[in-house]
Formats: C-alpha cells, structure tokens, sequence
C-alpha cells in the first residue's frame, strides 16, 4: 500500500466526548485532529496538545507517542498508509461498518485510542470518548448509546466489571497488557454478546498477534492479518529468543527520543521483546530484555512475576522491580496497589514461592494506596522505582 494514501474522516461520523456532540471547528484536541485529516496535513499527538506539522510533502504522515513505560515517552513517525492498511484488515475480519459505534477510555495521546478513533472515522462509524468520566458514568453511555466496539486496555475493562450488562457490545479489542484469567467471565456478564479479542503489538509495531477462542493458555495469538514473525538469536533449550516483526503496519522512524532496544534488519524490526513460538505459530512472550534479571545466575522475566500476581482475584494493579544484593546479584520486590493487606500478602508470598521457588520469588511484598500509572493505565515504572529507593 502506498506511502501517500491520508486519512478520510466520513461525514456521517459523529463524535461524542463524553456524550457532548463535538462542533469539528471547535479548538479542542478532536476539532484539531478533525480539522488536520479533513485538510490532508501532518499532525502530532502528543499529551497537552494535538498540533499541526508542516507537511513535508504528501501530508501522509502522522506522529504519536509511545507510552513510557519504563523511560520517557518517545515520538514516533509513522505513514497513514500503516495504520490505513489495519484498518481494513479489521473491517473484513470483525465485518465492522458505519452501523457500528465505537468507544474509548484513555487521551488520544494513548496510540490505543487515537488508533480506535481513526479506525472508526475511516469506517464511518460514531465515536465516543469517555475518558476523565468514572467508570460507572462509562458503562451508562455506552449503554445508552448502544455502543458496539470497544478499545481497551485490560485496566479500563477491569474499571467496568459488575455494571449493568451492555447487550450492545458486540467486540471488545483489548490491548497494552495480557488479560488476567479471572476477568474473563467478568467481561463475559458484562457484555455477553461480544467476541473478546487480545491482541500484541507495540507503537513502532502497530498490531503483531491477535488471539481468538482457540488460542492456548499464556499466549497473546498468532501473527495478526500479513504479519511475519522471526525468533532470532533463540536459546536452545528453552525456544526463547528475540521476537522480530515484518509487517504493513511498522513505523518510519522515531521523531523524539529514541530507543537502544528498537532495531531493524532486511525488513524486520524488534522493539527488543523476548518470546517463543509454538508448532501452531502461537506466540509466547516472556517479556522485554530490559526487564529480565539474573537471581543466582538464573533469567527472571519481571512480566511474567507480574501476571502470575495479577492471577489472584485480589490484585488489580502492580509492579515488580530488581533492588541490588550482594549474594544473588538481584532480587526482586513487589508493589501491589491498595492499602496494606496482611492476608493477601500471605497468599501472594505463598504463590509466587509455589511457581517461582524461594530463589526467584519476591524477597518483599509492599502496598502502595495510589499505584502511579500512565495514561495508557499501565504502572509508571519510574516513579514506582523512585518510591522504592525512599522505602530502603
């Protein structure tokens, strides 16, 4: 598909923010964002504003940002073109139309937002953007306005679980985080009528894997609609190696910050996550190379110690973190969000030394009432690490 080919915003798409028609001539960030594909321009969307770029040309270029992680957020370059060829790839396979109603949670500076936004104006679909609103004012309008499509992060489903049931819902795209177990039948009485679909990616990536009923248990599915996957430098016992993606969907490049993990070869690029594939092609991610440590010489994926604590119904948010030792090199300490929890701590302590051994389990399990977390929801992991320091 062509680097040219700019976003068109369908007339009969109607914008909400929350519930509120939006004027497209109005000088907030969507009015900007409307105005900027309307006239063919580049634009950046970044936290505090949504701002028009001089157009190097085709005008067929945007900029977004990263979320942050764990360091500051970057800038990337990308081609409307990357996204347009996504957005088609979901109409057929979704059979999404102008009929279907959309909705998001976060700022449109979270790519996961802005994408859904896009995805639904190319489409001719209404829009709703229910971010800032409590989560039970959400789930009201998306009942009330029969919302059919949600974008979300597995924090923001978390938010809606135990409303009132959204019959309406007929997809639910979740992204920026593996599902915990226990929140799929949740969903599942919340929205009954709806596919929930998982999906792996990253901001230079666009989408990487989707799953569907069939995918095995800790995968995040197979490659997503012409993507090409490659294992690269794999260890041989374990299959793990670095993930490496070839796909319509890449970015051009970053235009703030950059990143030592980001890399590209013969078409690929790798934002340095680590996995394994099955003889089924299901994809098995142990985590980024910046968050593996050695304890004892041997590898801990901090992601993996996260989702088997987010495995217990009393854990919603947290964080695990190296702190230096002597002996083992490293050892690892746990933030859990919410107030002080003796009981819950006892169980996680419990489980984490059932399935990771005394080795490698969490040497301390801390509670924080207000886990810091970035706009796409996930942990800010640097303010988490700043916290820990003044806990020593």
């Amino acid at each position: 598909m062509a680097n040219g080919l700019t976003f068109k915003w369908h007339d009969d798409a109607q914008v909400f923010v929350r519930d509120q028609p939006v004027d497209p001539n109005t000088s907030a960030p969507i009015g900007t964002l409307l105005a900027a594909i309307r006239d063919g321009l580049e634009f950046r969307v970044a936290p505090d504003a949504i701002t028009a770029l001089p157009t190097q040309g085709s005008g067929a270029y945007f900029e977004c940002m990263t979320s942050g992680t764990t360091g500051n957020p970057k800038a990337i370059r990308r081609s409307h073109a990357s996204w347009i060829h996504s957005f088609e790839a979901n109409r057929a396979r979704f059979a999404l139309s102008s009929t279907d109603s959309y909705a998001v949670f976060g700022q449109l500076a979270h790519s996961l937002a802005l994408y859904a936004v896009l995805e639904a104006a190319h489409i001719g679909a209404n829009i709703h953007l229910l971010a800032d609103m409590r989560p039970d004012r959400q789930a009201q309008s998306l009942g009330r306005n029969a919302v059919s499509v949600l974008y979300a992060t597995p924090t923001q489903l978390r938010a809606l679980c135990g409303s009132e049931p959204l019959p309406a819902v007929r997809h639910i795209l979740c992204g920026g985080g593996q599902l915990a177990p226990q929140m799929r039948p949740q969903i599942k009485a919340l929205c009954p009528n709806a596919t929930l679909s998982e999906f792996y990616g990253a901001s230079e990536t666009s989408f990487i894997t989707m799953s569907d009923s069939d995918t095995p248990a800790g995968s995040v599915g197979q490659a997503y609609d012409s993507v090409e996957l490659s294992i690269r430098d794999t260890d041989q016992t374990s299959g793990v190696g670095e993930v490496w993606v070839k796909s319509p969907y890449l970015f051009d490049s970053y235009a703030i910050g950059d990143s030592a993990e980001t890399r590209s070869q013969d078409g690929f690029v790798t934002v340095g996550e680590l996995g394994a594939l099955d003889k089924a092609g299901n994809l098995f991610l142990k985590g980024r190379k910046s968050r593996m440590v050695t304890i004892a010489d041997q590898n801990v994926f901090l992601d993996e110690v996260e989702a088997l604590l987010l495995s217990d119904p009393g854990v919603t948010h947290c964080a695990v973190l190296p702190r230096p030792d002597e002996i083992r090199g490293s050892v690892l300490w746990a933030v859990i969000g919410g107030p002080p929890d003796d009981v819950l701590k006892n169980r996680l302590t419990a489980l984490c030394r059932q399935n990771l051994g005394t080795l490698t389990a969490p040497r301390k399990i801390l509670f924080m009432n207000d886990l810091p977390a970035l706009p796409a929801g996930k942990p800010d992991i640097v303010k988490i690490a700043k916290w820990l320091e003044a806990q020593e």
